[in-house]
């Protein structure tokens, strides 16, 4: 366990360090409040110093966004091709990321933060957190993220194909972005799943908050397992199958591999869309730098499936229009786990950011299909 030290008034105070992003332990901590100028706060944590912060909730919050306005100030320059100008972009997002994550509160033993106007975080620790182990430092920019997602999971998510909310625990992916959801929603059902309803099993892998899970029993598949590696998202995914009433369909699996034992009619991923190193929790279901995931699930479909069963592969390709996979290199693969294409449904994103013309990857945004690939093995 880390430990954070620094002086206040004298006396020497420590307290355990806490990063969701494995930041490293600041090198030096000193103590701020209401008299930080944002010049001073962004230089010295430019310079590696954390500021532990004392003052008024909403000053922080203004501290915060001064200090972010001061890094935006030097945005990185484009590229000489697109996957140039993505690191680019995502070393400059490393570097915004590290700056305001030295802007530090501290969360008393039972996650109670003591200073002027705050807000109560109590739950919104524990929900993200767990038990609280004693004084805990965190950054604020990462605590405001643990209150924007106990907001989430409180609210829920509108999911349309399901006439449903779907409600997104700390870390895990929330169904933001709904056009994947309607993929999987409105592609008609492999003959063998779709003749024998009663009995058909489906895969759900990389379940997440349980969202696609809950689609495929909405469509009348008997049995639905669901995967994931991630602690959050088997608790996030087997929360919404009981508050949708869908535990007698849906089987949230902690089974370590990707697969689960046996075969099923249907096998649907949705994997992270870029081969990318994540730099957080959420970002895991973006992110994935040598596409495990992705390889994973086309090498072990043929050996997963019954006989007339289909894989369905949920993805974008962003990353091809950043140059970080070509669509050669896709197919290659889907033809090295001796499968082949049955068919493929395509959609046009419908978030903010594909018309945002500010974005630096805005072209390749624009550009954006998402596909649900029907895959089965190779005749």
């Amino acid at each position: 366990m880390s430990t954070i030290h620094w002086t206040d008034n004298d006396t020497p105070r420590s307290a355990r360090w806490h990063s969701e992003s494995a930041a490293p332990l600041p090198r030096r901590t000193v103590v701020a409040d209401d008299r930080m100028k944002a010049d001073d706060a962004y230089r010295q944590a430019c310079e590696g110093t954390a500021l532990l912060w004392q003052g008024d909730f909403h000053n922080a919050r203004q501290l915060l966004r001064a200090m972010g306005h001061r890094v935006d100030r030097k945005p990185p320059g484009p590229g000489t091709s697109p996957s140039e100008s993505f690191h680019l972009h995502r070393r400059g997002s490393g570097h915004r990321a590290r700056v305001l994550g030295k802007l530090l509160v501290l969360l008393d033993e039972d996650y109670t933060l003591g200073l002027r106007r705050a807000p109560d975080v109590r739950q919104a620790c524990r929900e993200a957190y767990g038990p609280a182990t004693g004084p805990t430092a965190v950054s604020l920019r990462e605590l405001l993220g643990v209150i924007g997602a106990h907001q989430w999971r409180r609210r829920g998510v509108e999911v349309p194909a399901l006439g449903a909310r779907i409600h997104p625990h700390y870390g895990v992916f929330a169904p933001v972005r709904g056009e994947y959801v309607d993929l999987v929603a409105r592609t008609p059902l492999p003959p063998a799943a779709r003749h024998g309803l009663t009995t058909s099993t489906a895969f759900d892998l990389g379940t997440g908050t349980g969202v696609l899970a809950a689609v495929l029993a909405h469509r009348g598949i008997r049995r639905v397992v669901a995967t994931d590696i991630s602690p959050r998202a088997l608790a996030c995914a087997g929360e919404n199958v009981h508050r949708l009433a869908l535990s007698d369909r849906i089987e949230v699996s902690s089974d370590p591999g990707l697969y689960p034992e046996g075969r099923a009619h249907l096998v649907v991923c949705n994997p992270p869309w870029l081969p990318a190193r994540p730099t957080g929790p959420v970002e895991q279901g973006v992110y994935d730098p040598d596409g495990t995931m992705l390889h994973g699930f086309l090498t072990g479909l043929s050996a997963h499936l019954r006989p007339g069963g289909e894989g369905w592969l949920v993805l974008s390709d962003l990353a091809e229009h950043l140059g970080l996979r070509t669509r050669q290199q896709l197919l290659d693969a889907i033809g090295a786990a001796g499968l082949h294409v049955v068919g493929r449904s395509d959609t046009r994103p419908r978030h903010p950011r594909a018309k945002d013309t500010s974005d630096p990857l805005h072209a390749a945004r624009s550009a954006e299909t998402t596909s649900l690939w029907r895959l089965a093995p190779a005749p």
